[in-house]
């Protein structure tokens, strides 16, 4: 048995701050970006104990800057929380 470990990739984990109207602000690691429906997606996963979610459409404004979008239509919402959780059902 070796004791070499081959091709392993260790990636950094991204946090964002979200900050809301009321001036609450909520510090959420990045779980990734998706497409679903010809449009891209952000998942977020609030620092805050819970097993929340949150789901925002994306827009890379540059290399090092995007933009979130409120999903406020419904229909858009669940279809994009469908394929999130497809995604996750597929790399367990």
């Amino acid at each position: 048995m070796s004791d070499e470990i081959k091709n392993v990739e260790v990636e950094e984990t991204e946090y964002i701050t979200l900050e809301f109207d009321d001036d609450t602000a909520v510090d959420c690691e990045v779980l990734g970006t998706f497409e679903c429906n010809g449009k891209e997606y952000i998942a977020l996963a609030p620092e805050d104990g819970t097993d929340d979610v949150y789901i925002y459409g994306y827009k890379a404004v540059s290399d090092d800057e995007f933009e979130l979008i409120e999903v406020e239509d419904e229909t858009e919402f669940d279809a994009a929380a469908a394929e999130f959780d497809a995604i996750m059902a597929e790399e367990e």
